[in-house]
């Protein structure tokens, strides 16, 4: 059995200075980079995810309700959607990039990035142009990251990262859902509401376990 670590939308837009700020994202993104620098070897692979925006509809509006719509935020190929320059890349092994053509919540919605269009370990910015599908026309043909952990025997994972009560809750119920044992590391996720208890028992609930 291996066991993973699963990152969540730690990028420039979800953190202090973003168009969809979470309040404390930029304090998470440096602790779980002290987690993993202390903890990285308890497990056997770690990966990320990422908001990847090139044209998923209503999910952007001018005037955005905050629930189904949002302002623009984590274009592909942008400064906002890199992963933010506290959380430290080194033990990343795969991104998986999700929301290009539609909204997406969950890190199992998302596809494994092209090598070309991820941030790398000395924080160059991503090269697919914003707007351009070319990259996932196949998308038959592309790994998501369900398919990547079940190829690495994966059973066990452990979620962190932005937000609490919207990517990370999704990522971690539909791990649940996979079949997966999850666990929640409540300390090392940032929310953007102020009370997250309802978020919380709803893991709890589907059977998420936030420590």
């Amino acid at each position: 059995m291996s066991r993973a670590l699963i990152i969540v939308d730690v990028q420039n837009d979800f953190c202090e200075g973003g168009p969809l700020a979470v309040a404390g994202g930029a304090d998470a993104a440096a602790a779980i980079s002290e987690y993993i620098d202390a903890h990285h070897l308890e497990f056997d692979h770690i990966v990320a995810t990422q908001d990847w925006h090139i044209d998923p509809g209503t999910h952007f509006s001018e005037v955005p309700d905050f629930k189904d719509s949002w302002p623009r935020h984590c274009v592909a190929g942008s400064k906002g959607a890199e992963l933010h320059p506290d959380l430290d890349t080194e033990y990343i092994q795969a991104y998986f990039q999700k929301g290009q053509f539609a909204a997406a919540y969950s890190g199992f919605e998302g596809l494994l990035a092209p090598e070309d269009a991820v941030p790398t370990g000395d924080r160059q910015p991503g090269t697919l142009p914003a707007g351009d599908p070319e990259a996932y026309a196949a998308a038959d043909d592309a790994i998501g990251l369900d398919d990547w952990l079940q190829s690495h025997d994966v059973e066990d994972v452990v979620v962190v990262g932005i937000a609490t009560d919207y990517c990370v809750m999704a990522t971690s119920l539909d791990a649940v859902q996979a079949g997966y044992s999850v666990t929640v590391i409540r300390s090392l996720t940032a929310g953007i509401a102020d009370d997250l208890d309802d978020a919380v028992a709803e893991m709890e609930l589907g059977g998420v376990d936030v420590a």
